[in-house]
């Protein structure tokens, strides 16, 4: 966690740090559904580089934000998830998922707009149902 020592000390600057960047907010919005490969995240972000996804989800794992699982197998396996301190920002991107539907709304944009994702129930950690 040596990139930890470097993070500011106010915490809305030290919170905005970890999850700053093009990335790292979106990668960890899809890893609020559960485990992913790399190839999955790519998928999902097609216009992100290797290279850029792989130092945001390393940037990340520094943070705490996210894990890294290797299985030992041919071909290997790596799975990224989100730690319990990433999804602790479960509620933090649910309600700028939010706020950037209702900025598309205020801006007759809503057509071009997708839905927010909202992980099954049984997979919350210390939240509530979102309905």
């Amino acid at each position: 966690m040596a990139n930890v020592k470097r993070l500011p000390v106010l915490p809305i600057e030290r919170a905005l740090k970890a999850i700053s960047g093009r990335w790292k907010a979106v990668i960890l919005y899809h890893l609020l559904g559960g485990p992913k490969r790399s190839s999955e995240l790519k998928r999902l972000l097609p216009h992100i580089t290797q290279k850029v996804l792989v130092q945001q989800l390393r940037e990340m794992e520094e943070h705490g934000l996210v894990h890294r699982e290797v299985f030992r197998q041919v071909p290997p396996r790596v799975d990224y998830s989100a730690t319990p301190l990433g999804l602790s920002l479960e509620p933090v991107m649910l309600a700028l998922c939010a706020w950037g539907q209702r900025h598309a709304a205020e801006l007759n944009e809503l057509d071009h707009i997708a839905d927010c994702i909202v992980r099954p129930v049984n997979t919350r950690v210390d939240a509530a149902p979102i309905r």
